[in-house]
């Protein structure tokens, strides 16, 4: 139930470019492709510079 409360909302945060942890606003950085974005608190996210959208990592894209 925890779950179904704090997912639309999280969902929201990154439609608006802001961190699902801070809610700080997240830099749009450069590029192509895939961009990897972390915010000041240490979440890290990847950017899609083409569908403008941002999302979080998977331990697999954190280098």
């Amino acid at each position: 139930m925890f779950k179904n409360i704090i997912a639309p909302m999280q969902a929201w945060l990154l439609s608006q470019g802001k961190c699902v942890g801070c809610g700080k606003v997240l830099e749009q950085k450069k590029g192509k492709g895939l961009v990897q974005v972390t915010c000041v608190c240490g979440r890290v996210y990847m950017y899609d510079t083409e569908g403008k959208k941002f999302r979080r990592a998977t331990l697999d894209e954190i280098k």
